[in-house]
């Protein structure tokens, strides 16, 4: 069973930069790719960015050139680097590993970009 708890998020303004962190359990995590999604009220869910085992990454284009997904395998951790962020990156973010043919994810944080 795969245990996923994030941290980070809150309010920031427009401009502003916030960091997103994901602790993971349970699976070995160097071999996983791992994602960030967010869901927006009102919007489906919706996939952000994410980064391979061999450390390749790929982003939605409404982020691309803004985030930037990280890991670091020692500790186990997934992170969203969110720069220049705008009022529709408002959203609860979720990070999400598939493992066993199952979709894990973390708890959710509440990201809020206003003035």
């Amino acid at each position: 069973q795969a245990r996923l708890v994030q941290s980070g998020g809150g309010l920031v303004q427009p401009g502003g930069s916030l960091r997103l962190s994901c602790v993971t359990s349970g699976i070995t995590f160097k071999i996983f790719t791992m994602k960030w999604y967010r869901q927006a009220p009102g919007k489906e869910r919706e996939l952000v960015a994410n980064i391979t085992d061999a450390g390749y990454t790929n982003y939605a284009d409404s982020v691309q050139g803004r985030f930037t997904i990280s890991r670091d395998n020692a500790r186990n951790t997934v992170f969203l680097q969110m720069n220049s962020l705008k009022p529709e990156d408002t959203a609860i973010y979720y990070c999400n590993v598939r493992a066993w043919g199952r979709d894990f994810y973390g708890q959710g944080t509440q990201v809020t970009v206003s003035s």
